[in-house]
């Protein structure tokens, strides 16, 4: 199974707490392999198995209380 890189522009995230909550998040979702968040340039690139869809991510990503967009 192949795996697909999501890039996401995240907003609203202001420290290292904030992407960590996210990357926390995303990385205790099923068929997430990785999650790279950085508050600094508010950019997230996540790696997925096929499983998940970018909407998906952006679902996750925004359930976490961030503006996201892909």
């Amino acid at each position: 199974m192949s795996n697909t890189t999501h890039h996401l522009t995240i907003t609203g995230m202001t420290c290292g707490g904030c992407s960590g909550r996210v990357k926390r998040v995303l990385e205790g979702t099923d068929g997430v392999v990785s999650a790279d968040i950085s508050h600094e340039n508010g950019k997230g690139i996540v790696v997925t198995t096929a499983a998940l869809s970018t909407g998906d991510v952006v679902n996750i990503v925004a359930g976490t209380g961030f503006g996201v967009s892909a």
